[in-house]
């Protein structure tokens, strides 16, 4: 019975968001045309909504999109490979190269020119992080010549700090550690990333402090190459299936995101 209530709140979701449903046999063959479910994903010091960590063992790895390509691959009956990269500038610059076949990322309208979103599972903030004795209180005063802002290159974060905050400097990394390492150096007085990544990176750097508000709020969402139809309601289909089983919430919960939202049914990216 749970399952067909389950299943309703999927179809009810889909038809309110505009995605039809897809035919298993065509989805199935657009989404892993190598005969298993290749997911990019991003790789960063601490874990979010997106970010994933090493895990002990060497090609593993632990976070909130790991759980649910475990399950989307145990759904297809195919096997998993992870395509692991600095971050989601990366993944969809490689969107159009074969190499990987679904991932997820923050939602903006650059990327929709390189991949095609389907049902988002989390409700993002970005904002900052500010180095000891930067003198940054608000985000309104990250926007002052002076600044110095790291973010990862490609990112949605990234492009909607350079908008908020034309007048600081902005320095291009290539992912997470590598803007850590500049604030250490006293090179950054700020880091650019979703709430979840910097409450992770927070205690690596004593005296750093999370700015209340933010200059981003979208959402996280699965995401396929361009112009893979049957593919993209396959995937939109298991994501509102695991938001409605609790899949998306005990994925946040297992990694310290108990305070973060799970995006409703049916939203549209």
């Amino acid at each position: 019975m749970r399952a067909l209530v389950r299943w309703a709140t999927v179809a009810v979701a889909l038809a309110a968001g505009g995605i039809a449903a897809a035919d298993d046999g065509a989805a199935i063959k657009e989404l892993t045309p190598t005969g298993k479910l290749r997911v990019a994903i991003a790789v960063g010091p601490a874990t979010s909504a997106l970010y994933t960590v090493k895990g002990d063992t060497p090609g593993s790895y632990h976070g909130v999109t790991i759980t649910l390509a475990t399950a989307l691959a145990k759904k297809l009956n195919v096997p998993l490979e992870f395509v692991p990269y600095l971050g989601t500038g990366e993944i969809q610059g490689s969107a159009a190269s074969g190499v990987w076949d679904v991932s997820f990322m923050p939602v903006d309208e650059t990327r929709k020119k390189f991949v095609d979103f389907g049902a988002p599972y989390h409700l993002l903030q970005s904002t900052y992080l500010i180095a000891p004795g930067a003198d940054v209180k608000t985000v309104a005063d990250a926007n002052r010549a002076g600044v110095r802002i790291a973010g990862v290159a490609g990112t949605a974060t990234f492009r909607a700090s350079n908008a908020a905050s034309p007048n600081a400097t902005h320095i291009t990394v290539n992912g997470v550690d590598e803007a850590v390492e500049l604030m250490k150096a006293g090179k950054a007085d700020a880091v650019a990333l979703s709430r979840e990544s910097l409450t992770g990176l927070k205690d690596k750097i004593p005296g750093s402090h999370l700015l209340d508000g933010g200059f981003l709020n979208s959402t996280t969402a699965v995401a396929v190459p361009k112009n893979h139809p049957e593919a993209l309601a396959y995937v939109t289909a298991f994501v509102e299936e695991a938001k409605a089983s609790g899949l998306v919430r005990k994925a946040f919960d297992e990694v310290g995101m108990k305070t973060s939202q799970v995006a409703p049914a049916g939203m549209k990216p």
